[in-house]
């Protein structure tokens, strides 16, 4: 189970919907509906840890909700 935080929003530009997980650089992943964005997202972070494994990378601990002031 996926415990990052997830951002999902319309890109206009790409016209699709466009999934981040902030604490992994550079993980994200799109899709033509919310739930196929959500849904890339997911393998997509699995294989951001297991590249992040086999580089010997460290790997965040999910922080869960940020806050920003």
């Amino acid at each position: 189970m996926i415990h990052y935080e997830v951002i999902i929003y319309w890109s206009a530009e790409d016209k699709a919907f466009v999934a981040e997980a902030p604490e992994l650089p550079g993980c994200m992943a799109d899709g033509a509906t919310y739930r196929q964005a959500l849904a890339n997202l997911e393998v997509i972070i699995r294989q951001w840890i297991e590249t992040a494994k086999e580089l010997g990378r460290s790997i965040p601990e999910p922080k869960g909700r940020l806050v920003f002031a």
